[in-house]
C-alpha cells in the first residue's frame, strides 16, 4: 500500500479524467482540470459525487457509499483525528494568571470639576480667575499680511465654481 501511496504523490504521473477518458492529466494539473472538464461536461458532472476525503476522487453517484468505506485517504485522515483527540487529552491549559490592573480614573467625576467653558475656535479660553493666564492679555496672531483677515463664514458659492458645475 505505502508503493502506491508515494506513486500517488508523484507530480507528473498521468490520471484518467472521470469526465472524459479521453484526457490524460499530469497529478499536479489534475484539480485544476477537474474545474473546468466539470463545467464542460455538466451531464456526466450530475451522475459524479466527490469524496469527502479527497475532492480528486469522482465517483459514480451509485457507488459513493463503497467507495467512502474503502477510500484510502480516509485512513489518512481518521488517523489525525485520532491523534489530535489524544493530543487534547495530553495538553494542560496552563490558567492565566492575568488580573485587571486598578483604574485610577473616574471619567464622571472629571467632567464635573471641569468649570471652563467648552471650546470654541478663535475663543480665548480661561480657566479660572485665580489662574496665571486669567492675568495676561491673550493676542490673536495671525500669518496673514496686514490687512488681509480671515473670513467669517465661507460663500455659498465658491469662486471656481458656476452654478453647481466645475469648470
Amino acid at each position: 500500500m505505502e508503493e502506491t501511496y508515494i506513486d500517488s504523490l508523484d507530480p507528473e504521473k498521468l490520471l484518467q479524467c472521470p469526465y472524459d477518458k479521453n484526457h490524460q492529466i499530469r497529478a499536479c494539473r489534475f484539480p485544476y482540470h477537474l474545474i473546468k472538464c466539470r463545467k464542460n461536461h455538466p451531464d456526466v458532472a450530475n451522475k459524479l459525487a466527490t469524496c469527502p476525503f479527497n475532492a480528486r476522487h469522482q465517483v459514480p453517484r451509485t457507488e459513493i457509499s463503497r467507495h467512502i468505506t474503502s477510500c484510502d485517504d480516509r485512513s489518512c485522515i481518521e488517523q489525525d483525528v485520532v491523534n489530535q483527540t489524544r493530543n487534547l487529552g495530553q495538553e494542560t491549559v496552563a490558567e492565566s494568571t492575568w488580573e485587571c490592573p486598578p483604574c485610577d480614573e473616574d471619567w464622571d467625576k472629571d467632567l464635573w470639576e471641569q468649570t471652563s467653558t467648552p471650546f470654541v475656535w478663535g475663543t480665548a479660553n480661561y480657566r479660572g480667575n485665580n489662574s496665571p493666564a486669567s492675568n495676561m492679555v491673550m493676542e490673536h496672531k495671525s500669518n496673514l499680511v496686514s490687512g488681509m483677515r480671515v473670513p467669517k463664514s465661507l460663500p455659498y458659492v465658491l469662486p471656481w465654481k458656476k452654478n453647481g458645475n466645475a469648470q
